[in-house]
This record gives structure tokens, sequence and C-alpha cells, in this order.
């Protein structure tokens, strides 16, 4: 900056002015761009926000709303409104004629394709930010069918861009652009890597690009890569939210279901406040079975936040607690207010849930046989497109069997101070696995048997692969009377046992599969008697399942 002072002081005066303006719009657009990809999207919309204050150009208000598209739930509203002022501003604006026709493409309005392809051609394809906002916009929602519109703007505005230096957003746009052609060709994932390699020299944040490349492994089943990239990411920047998202998606894979807790509280402290993504982190604690967390962050941001999958989400936690009416009622309130695009499957699955949660206490016959015809209508629509969202037979056993094990049954049952003690302990912990297993056993001593299941779904929820919290879920349920359920948990036990120690959990094993074998005497008399003969095998001492297996072959 010294330099500029041997000019004389009225060029001087000029160029510093012009050198100063633009190097700091320069470094205000670039910690925008980097905020939003970081997933501070108020932190972002608050850099758009003031150089729209500073300066009300066309541009400044593009760029403001772009990021309520880009965010993770996007507000058509608010973008279209701004983008409009845009045009007010300069009614020749490309970028902002891109926005618009980025929000009619959100909502579903295709003929928005033929509208981006014609702002570029009366550009002339010569700004390189125009191709780039094109892409953009295809990339987000156009889908894999105009993904290869989307790299061929992106190569011509990396081409056009070439010489001042082509930002390194570029270059992983076009990697993402890749990435939605769907397919498992070698050489477009090879495609989508070159474009990565070549942001991380000029990335500010390398963070940014390993993640890209963590998560381009995970697409392609080579976990071991996409696990080294994630470390990458996280050594170049411990503070870069989306890397812990990428691993507790890692985690989540493989039934880590502590680490990706973990993983998920730091994507929370590092990504910022902003309702909407407040809501997302809601979403992935719900997705990785945290209710807790996932109530507590969708509490903290139900009023703060328009976007109407906040009901649908209520829906689903009020649900898991076997609050029906609750779930119906956010269930309603989603579909009144979301556009029909955004009803999955799913979705129609979990009505059907509730639909049997609401006819198990209904007692006018004609309304419980029309809620039960709904419940099958409903589930056998996310059966039919193989939605895995929940395990619908299973849950269907649980309402049957009286419904989900919440926070209050369990409450009711007894308690003493050793219980108490120990739910304070887990509660300041929720990931504490010993003071969850002796908090599982108190309640098993004290016959809290809601207590009990509660608490070995959670250990089992913490750690899927041991096996032991299956076969003590079993025992809680079926001294309860939920002999479905008791039998589920048994199988899930025998399923869960490792063959490095089934030497070791023979006599354990011959258990549950004697319990089994009791319990479905009467509805499913070959399997009893294959289980009853399993059970002797593995332990032939054990006089009752003798007497079972005796008593099936007569």
């Amino acid at each position: 900056m010294k330099d500029i002072m041997n000019l004389t002081k009225k060029i001087a005066f000029g160029v510093s002015v012009g050198f100063l303006s633009n190097f700091a719009f320069g470094q205000t657009l670039q910690e925008g761009i980097n905020s939003a990809d970081s997933h501070k999207y108020a932190a972002a919309r608050q850099v758009f926000t003031d150089m729209v204050a500073k300066s009300a150009t066309a541009e400044n208000y593009f760029y403001l709303g772009n990021s309520y598209l880009t965010q993770f739930e996007p507000n058509f509203e608010k973008a279209q409104e701004i983008f409009n002022k845009g045009l007010e501003a300069d009614k020749k604006s490309n970028l902002n004629k891109i926005g618009l026709a980025s929000v009619k493409l959100g909502r579903g309005d295709k003929s928005a394709i033929a509208q981006i392809q014609g702002i570029v051609k009366d550009s002339r394809e010569k700004d390189a930010d125009v191709l780039y906002r094109a892409a953009e916009a295809l990339t987000l929602f156009g889908g894999a069918a105009n993904a290869d519109t989307a790299i061929e703007y992106l190569n011509k505005a990396i081409e056009r861009s070439a010489k001042n230096g082509t930002p390194a957003h570029y270059y992983y746009t076009l990697g993402d652009a890749y990435r939605l052609k769907l397919t498992n060709s070698p050489q477009v994932a090879g495609s989508a890597m070159t474009a990565y390699e070549k942001a991380l020299p000029s990335a500010k944040n390398k963070a940014s690009v390993f993640t890209r490349i963590g998560t381009l492994w995970m697409q392609a089943q080579q976990w071991q890569p996409a696990k080294e990239n994630i470390d990458k990411a996280i050594a170049a920047d411990p503070t870069y939210a989306p890397a812990y998202k990428a691993k507790a998606a890692y985690d989540i894979r493989y039934q880590q279901k502590a680490l990706a807790t973990q993983d998920l509280i730091n994507y929370a402290k590092y990504a910022d406040e902003d309702p909407d993504t407040q809501l997302e982190i809601s979403k992935l604690f719900f997705t990785n079975e945290d209710y807790g967390n996932s109530k507590m962050y969708l509490d903290k941001v139900f009023d703060k936040v328009e976007d109407p999958i906040k009901y649908k989400l209520r829906a689903y936690l009020s649900y898991a607690d076997g609050d029906y009416a609750a779930a119906k009622s956010s269930m309603d309130m989603f579909l009144s207010k979301a556009e029909k695009t955004r009803v999955l499957p799913a979705d129609q699955g979990l009505q059907g849930l509730i639909a049997a949660g609401l006819a198990k206490d209904e007692t006018d016959a004609t309304k419980k046989a029309a809620l039960m015809t709904e419940s099958q209508q409903k589930i056998a629509i996310a059966k039919a497109a193989k939605d895995e969202t929940m395990k619908w037979d299973e849950e269907l056993v649980k309402i049957k069997g009286g419904g989900a094990v919440n926070q209050a049954s369990v409450d009711a049952g007894p308690t003493n101070p050793q219980i108490e003690g120990l739910k304070k302990m887990v509660a300041a912990n929720p990931q504490d696995t010993d003071a969850l297993f002796k908090l599982a056993n108190a309640y098993q001593e004290a016959k809290n048997w809601n207590g009990a299941i509660h608490s070995w779904t959670k250990m089992s929820g913490l750690l899927p692969d041991w096996a032991p919290a299956y076969y003590s879920q079993g025992y809680a349920y079926q001294q309860a009377g939920n002999t479905e359920l008791a039998t589920i948990a048994y199988e899930k036990y025998i399923a869960t046992v490792k063959p490095a120690d089934m030497e070791a959990s023979k006599e354990t094993l011959s258990y549950a599969y004697f319990a089994v074998a009791y319990l479905v005497k009467d509805s499913n008399p070959a399997k009893a008697k294959d289980y009853a003969s399993k059970s002797v095998q593995l332990n032939p001492t054990y006089q009752d399942a003798v007497n079972l297996n005796n008593q099936l072959n007569k």
C-alpha cells in the first residue's frame, strides 16, 4: 500500500480509492461465499445485506437473493422478492433474471430451463459470472437431465475467468455438476475428482475441497479414502462445519451412532445460529435416532422458521413419543402448507402408522375400521416405493403392543434413589454407555419394564453391534407382556452375536432360541420346533428347552 504514495497526490487518491473499494468488495463477496459454503447462512446473508446497504446495485441484490436459494430449504418467496429489487435497480441484470428463473425451476417449472439458456445466449457467453450462476441454478434445481448443460457452462466460465484467476468455487461446482449425472461411470467420477483437485490450489479453505472429495468417495462406496479425506478436511480447518456433517454420515453408515452424535454436536457448534441451519441439525439428529437432541434443536427454532418441513419433523417426533393425536395434527399442517412435490412416500407411511396408533384407542367400530383401512393403504404406498425410512411392519407391531415406550410411561413406573441418580448421569451425558447400562439394570431390578426397554433401546442405538442389549430388550418386552416385540428383540440378538463370540455366548443363545420357540409355539409351530432343537443343541442340560423340544416333537 505504501507504493501508492509514490504517485502524485491526485492520481494516488483516485487509484487508491478504486483499488481499496474493489479489494474490499472482492474480499466481502468472497467472505459471503465462504460463509455460505461453511453452512453459516446467517453470516452470509449479513455480508450480502451489508453490501446492499453500502451499494444497492443489481449484483448485490442478486448475491443476497441467491443466499436464500442455496440454504438447506430454499426460501423461494424471499429470493424472488430480492431478485425483483435487483431488476428494479437494473432491468437488464442477467444475474437477477437467472435468479428469478432459478426460483421457477426450484418450484418445479421446467420452462425455466429454456429461460436460463435464453439468458446465457443473450449474454453472448462473455460474462463468466453469468455462465457460472446459470450453471449453479441448473446444478441446484435442474437434476441429472441438465447436468451436461451445467458442465458446459462451467467449463466456459472457467475458460473466461482464466486470465484473472478462476475462483475455486467454479471448480468445485463443476465437480458437483458431474456428480449430478447419477452414474457409476468411473470416467464421470474421475472428472468430478479432477475438478475438485483443480480447486485445491486456489481454495481459501482447503477443508471445503477435501470434504467434497471425501463425500465423492462415499458416493462410490470407497469408505477408506472417504474417511481419509474427511479427516484431512478437519485437520485443515477444525471449525469447518460441513466436514463434521460428512463424518456423521460416515459414522451412521457404520452404525456408530455415538460417534455420529458427537459429529453432529460439533456440526451444530461450528455452523451458525441461523434458524434454517438449526432445523437441518434437528433433522440430522433425528436420522441418527437421537430424538432428544432432535427435539431440543427443533423447539429452539420452531417459531423462527417458515419452512413447513418443521411440522413434518414434529410429527415424526410426536409419533416416536407415542402421541399420535399430536403427530396427526402436525402432519396435517405440513400437508396443508407444503408443495405437493415435497410429500414423500415415507410421509404417507407415517400417516399410516399414525392412523394405526389412533385406531388402537378408537371405541367407535366404524371409525376404527376406517382408520385401519387408511393405515394399510398408506403404509402400502411407502412399502411399494421400497422406502426404508422406518421399519414399517415392526412399527405396527409396536403400536399393536401398546405403542412407543416414552419417557412419560417410564416415569410412571417404579423408581428409587439409585435410578434417579443414574437418570441424572445419563441426562448429563447421553453417550455414557456405562451409566446407561447401570440404569437399564436398575430399572430391571425395580421391575420397571418400560424403563428397562427404553434404556436398552438407547444402548442398542449407541452400540448397535453389542448383542447383549438386544437380549435384554427381549427379556424386558417379555416381562412387560409384549411377546411380538420380545420375539423381534431375541431374533436381533441371535443375528448380532459375532462368530468369534459364539462359543462364549452359547448359554445365552440357548436361552434366546428357547424364548423365541416358546413365544411362537402356537402361531408358528415349525419355527418353534426348529428353535427348540437349536436351543438343546447349544445347551443339552437346559431342561426347559429339552421339555419344550420333546413336547413339540410328539
